[in-house]
């Protein structure tokens, strides 16, 4: 078979065109992007007419991808963690109308929060939505489970949640290829997709019945095993990734039940708790089995983890802290290093964000009650030295509906900073919800032409945001454009200072290209001459 060196990313994304992928749906979110990014570009995929442009967000995303399942046609949603909090509602109901096409979505965890703001475990949602969730221990099994996922979506006509974890998904290894196959064919579903309460009932009675058949395809997983070579002292139930610590810590010495695929596989924890004293639970992420265990074999049974300090209750595991889990010790450990200073993230030099928050730094030294309420992007960094600017950064879209919540509170001058692709993903109905109450908020879109922290993809509203704000009730008075550089700071402080002083909303958008994308335009510009 062939090799491909492979990012875990990337064999998610290679396995799902070999399941015969139609389409992948989803917005930019590390550590998911790369899986979108190789479909975009692979030729296989391009061949094929694979759909593969970025969605506004995680909702019309998971919405679009039914929508093609419903059509007969393969699909795969993919995002982060907290994406999942913003496809939510249509997630959980897919659940409920079931699939036509096979559906897998993936959330990719990102546990130590290396570029997130929570370490939730995207987990609870497929047991919430009561659907089977796959979790890969490595590259190969990122490539061979979609496979399997897509063809079980469509056997039980559910979709299927599949979970990674950072390190997983950013890391390299060799990976088999398999033989590819074809599309589905066209074929619209003949079933009611309609949540009346009365069909609602009647469907979700319909999923509680799978459950049984989503409970034995667990027990009869290839992705789930058992290894014996222990004492019968400690059981080890190793989840995802963090099987691959287990093996580097004790090698074949333990009794490990592996497991990848969910619903929990009942028999097998029952088989392993009759031959050992106790268990440990080993997973990355919050403590989702080891819960599970406990209430499965009840108070008398000892069982550890994360909740009884065996393993760190928070961030991600790694060899070290698994490794003195079991009671062993490796002779290298991989603790940072702590003699070199400190060096926080910064924006980068010529950065348009740069000039914004200077003229920011004038009206916030000015108004003394002045709060500037951030949103999540790059230009989240305006809330370090040297600008300090930032007294808030909550969710994607939260600075427009912050400023407003704080100016009805009657704080002035509120004011909210949002990045174009994120004013297009989240922001767009707090701006109407402010519009509509006439609020004395000043929003600043500042727009760099892409969605510039995830490495540059399309902004969804690219050229249209005048439009929108004015398609949304704007006064037209009150929306400004500016070109953000240092020689133009007073004058976007003036404009900000203007618009502080009138008792409704206000726009203001400054616009210049990231400096990444524009260099790196300008070398595909060379390029091509």
């Amino acid at each position: 078979m062939e090799k491909l060196l492979l990012l875990g990313d990337e064999a998610v994304a290679l396995g799902a065109i070999h399941a015969g992928l139609s389409g992948v749906y989803a917005y930019p979110g590390t550590p998911s992007t790369e899986i979108t990014e190789f479909i975009q570009t692979n030729k296989e995929a391009i061949a094929k007419g694979i759909r593969s442009r970025w969605c506004t967000n995680e909702k019309t995303a998971m919405e679009a991808a039914l929508g093609m399942s419903y059509a007969g046609k393969r699909a795969l949603v993919c995002m982060k963690h907290v994406g999942m909090n913003v496809c939510a509602d249509a997630f959980v109901n897919s659940a409920i109308t079931g699939v036509n096409g096979g559906l897998v979505v993936l959330a990719a965890d990102d546990p130590s929060m290396h570029s997130s703001q929570n370490e939730q475990d995207s987990r609870f949602y497929g047991k919430f939505a009561l659907i089977p969730i796959f979790e890969p221990s490595n590259q190969q099994e990122c490539y061979d489970v979609m496979k399997n996922a897509f063809e079980l979506s469509e056997t039980i006509k559910e979709p299927v949640l599949l979970r990674i974890v950072t390190r997983l998904a950013h890391s390299r290894a060799a990976v088999e290829i398999s033989e590819a196959r074809e599309q589905n064919p066209l074929s619209a579903s003949t079933d009611q997709w309609v949540l009346l309460p009365g069909i609602a009932r009647r469907k979700y009675a319909a999923l509680l019945e799978k459950q049984p058949l989503m409970e034995e395809a667990a027990e009869q997983s290839i992705f789930n095993k058992v290894e014996k070579g222990g004492d019968g002292k400690l059981g080890i139930i190793a989840c995802g990734i963090a099987y691959n610590y287990v093996k580097e810590a004790i090698g074949n010495e333990g009794n490990i039940l592996k497991v990848s695929q969910y619903p929990l596989p009942v028999k097998q924890i029952q088989q392993m708790a009759a031959e050992n004293d106790a268990i440990i639970v080993i997973e990355d992420g919050q403590p989702v089995v080891e819960q599970d265990v406990k209430a499965l074999l009840g108070t008398g049974y000892p069982v550890k983890g994360r909740l009884t300090g065996d393993l760190p209750r928070t961030g991600e595991l790694n060899p070290d802290n698994v490794a003195a889990a079991l009671g062993k010790s490796n002779d290298v450990h991989f603790a940072p290093a702590t003699h070199l200073a400190g060096r926080p993230p910064q924006l980068c030099q010529g950065c348009g964000h740069r000039d914004v928050y200077g003229a920011l730094r004038e009206i916030i030294d000015e108004y003394p009650d002045a709060r500037v309420f951030g949103d999540i992007g790059c230009y989240t960094l305006g809330a370090l030295p040297p600008f300090k600017a930032l007294s808030s950064c909550v969710d994607m879209g939260a600075s427009i509906t912050m400023a407003k919540g704080a100016a009805d509170a009657g704080l002035r001058p509120a004011i909210a900073v949002i990045g174009d692709s994120t004013f297009t993903h989240s922001g767009m109905t707090g701006l109407l919800d402010a519009i509509n109450d006439n609020s004395p908020i000043t929003v600043i879109i500042s727009d760099n032409l892409t969605t510039g922290m995830t490495g540059g993809q399309d902004s969804a509203g690219l050229n249209k945001y005048e439009a929108i704000c004015l398609g949304l009730g704007m006064d037209p008075a009150h929306l400004h454009v500016v070109t953000p550089l240092p020689k133009n700071i007073p004058a976007i402080a003036q404009t900000i200072r203007d618009e502080i002083a009138y008792e409704g909303v206000s726009v203001i958008i400054p616009r210049r290209e990231c400096i990444q994308t524009f260099a790196r335009h300008a070398r595909e510009n060379k390029n091509n001459k």
